[in-house]
């Protein structure tokens, strides 16, 4: 299983200094992968958790890419109904070229029906919105052109690579894990329990691949990480708690047949919005214990 750090590209800290820190970091101790989170529109409602500045997540990661050589870049998630599908889809193309063949292509519906209204896209519409446009964009990283509004369309280059970049898709509502199925290479579901995943969560997957005849994607979870000195009360989150329980949550994503795990050091509060030098040590600290 990977270990991966969502890297914080918001907020007071979110400097080309810090993201570029960030990047480094993950490349230096030995972490498999980091992906930086998606909003377009920071609206009131979305400011209140994810406070501006706010780096735009595809040209922060090309620009990480020329400043990194081994780790994979994602997103964790593009909100897809937010940008044209021709664009999304030539834009990371673009970006896994550049990268040498390192993007995760991590894909959601969102949840801000302001930042939708700010960007004239209809919000009842957006599960259905993401799974035309992850159809466009999967189609267009597979073939020189393609036919979309009635036009024929260039779509090259095409990704690094092949047959195309993984698609991690987040959500875990039914039409979230039927689209899981339909084009994820993984289910990206964020800061739910191992033993809810293994209850109902990896359950209602299997069913949707089954009723579906598709594979079972992989699992790639993110949960949030927070180092405490004292034990933590066994409802707690995951992630949350000290060394020793949480060391305990990541091999219980492990046993239950996670690929990858993507920690997150932002507990969703401004006010308690670390440094990252502070969240590194976290990670550092855990990481040196896992094997």
């Amino acid at each position: 299983m990977e270990i991966g750090v969502n890297i914080l590209n918001f907020g007071p800290h979110a400097t080309p200094d810090g993201l570029d820190g960030w990047a480094r970091f993950a490349e230096d101790a030995g972490l498999g992968f980091a992906m930086i989170s998606d909003h377009v529109a920071v609206t009131p409602d979305v400011a209140e958790q994810y406070p501006a500045p706010f780096w735009d997540p595809f040209t922060t990661l090309a620009w990480l890419a020329g400043r990194t050589s081994r780790i994979r870049l994602g997103t964790t998630v593009t909100v897809l109904p937010y940008r044209h599908p021709l664009q999304t889809a030539r834009v990371t193309a673009n970006l896994d070229r550049f990268s040498g063949g390192r993007l995760i292509f991590g894909v959601g519906v969102g949840w801000s029906r302001a930042e939708y209204e700010a960007l004239g896209v209809p919000f009842e519409r957006r599960g259905a919105l993401t799974d035309e446009y992850l159809d466009v964009v999967t189609r267009a990283w597979t073939a020189d052109e393609l036919e979309y509004a009635g036009h024929r369309v260039a779509t090259g280059p095409r990704p690094a690579q092949t047959p195309r970049p993984p698609v991690w898709v987040g959500g875990n509502s039914p039409a979230a894990l039927r689209r899981a199925v339909r084009f994820g290479d993984a289910w990206h579901i964020l800061f739910v329990p191992p033993d809810r995943l293994r209850d109902e969560g990896l359950p209602a997957l299997r069913a949707a691949a089954d009723a579906s005849g598709r594979p079972v994607p992989a699992l790639a979870p993110r949960i949030q990480l927070n180092l405490t000195d004292a034990p933590l009360n066994e409802d707690r989150p995951p992630g949350h708690g000290t060394l020793d329980q949480v060391r305990r949550d990541v091999e219980a994503y492990r046993v239950l047949g996670a690929t990858h795990l993507l920690l997150d050091t932002y507990l969703g509060d401004p006010a308690a919005h670390r440094p990252p030098a502070q969240d590194q040590a976290m990670i550092a600290e855990l990481t040196a214990t896992l094997t």
